[in-house]
């Protein structure tokens, strides 16, 4: 990849795939959104571009690309997950997107999905595990990915589609498990939780990032690859570890929440696909991660 196209740049995972990128001196086209969070990057090969998603099918460009990974999701947390018309519009926005890759002289396009696709699982996810959606969210990310591949295959397009599990980093929002953890332990606090129960699989961004990058050049067109760790434990555990990688004393409290009766109870992905046809397999652990994350998040780099 000589060029490589991304929305949803100014995020936490776009931001780690436009520094991966260009570690492999490929040159990166970052669309962001206006008037969000400014791109930190500085690069010779790095070129920023404001453009909301509903511009995306009017955005030009003279820089040839020759990958897409499509990033940018409107109303990704909270009630807003299930707004019916805003996940409408993160259908259309995504074939604009494929569109305008066509436009740059893409022959390769990445679809950023999530585990919210399946539904509710007890099983390691796999690309033909069925998908059986609870929310607007995963319905409109099921539905763009598969209209994504249709369209690309009639633009002549190699399509892959990447169903993130949870991904943290120093970058991620405050409400997330991993933030709040670290944020309050960081203060010496013990977090108020849910009984932590759930079985969880966890990766951090820069190998998420990595991931997407070997699709964009590796991945098998039409094939669809779970993305996390492969590996997955007690959520109870990884608060435990995260407490003793701060040095915080005090206990979290666990138990302090209702967990929602919606909440994914199991989460672990299968990469033998992504692996076999990628070469992709973790390098950060979770110990490695987190100790990055306390460092980024004292630092007030999130």
């Amino acid at each position: 990849m000589k060029r490589i196209c991304i929305t949803g740049a100014g995020g936490m995972i776009g931001t780690a795939l436009t520094e991966y990128a260009l570690s492999q001196d490929a040159a990166v086209l970052a669309l962001v959104r206006p008037g969000g969070r400014p791109m930190r990057l500085s690069h010779p090969q790095l070129t920023v571009a404001e453009c909301d998603l509903a511009d995306l099918r009017t955005f030009a460009s003279d820089l040839p690309c020759d990958g897409f990974v499509h990033l940018g999701w409107a109303s990704t947390y909270g009630d807003a997950r299930n707004d019916v018309p805003t996940q409408l519009l993160n259908i259309e926005y995504t074939l604009d997107a494929v569109r305008l890759a066509k436009r740059l002289g893409c022959t390769a396009f990445v679809t950023a999905g999530s585990q919210a696709e399946y539904g509710p699982c007890t099983e390691p996810l796999r690309p033909d595990t069925p998908a059986f959606p609870r929310t607007g969210y995963g319905i409109a990310k099921l539905a763009a990915g598969q209209l994504a591949r249709l369209l690309c295959a009639q633009l002549d397009m190699r399509h892959c589609h990447a169903r993130i599990l949870s991904v943290y980093g120093g970058a991620d929002r405050a409400e997330t498990i991993v933030s709040t953890c670290v944020d309050s332990m960081i203060r010496g606090e013990g977090p108020s939780l849910t009984a932590c129960t759930q079985t969880w699989d966890f990766l951090h961004v820069r190998d998420a990032a990595r991931a997407l990058f070997l699709m964009l050049e590796h991945g098998r067109d039409g094939a669809v690859y779970p993305v996390g760790s492969g590996q997955a434990k007690p959520l109870r555990e990884y608060v435990l570890e995260i407490r003793r990688l701060t040095g915080c004393t005090a206990e979290p409290r666990f138990g302090d929440r209702l967990l929602s009766p919606d909440a994914v109870k199991y989460l672990c992905a299968d990469l033998s696909a992504l692996t076999a046809d990628t070469g992709f397999l973790p390098e950060i652990s979770f110990e490695q991660g987190i100790l990055q994350t306390i460092e980024e998040r004292k630092g007030g780099t999130s």
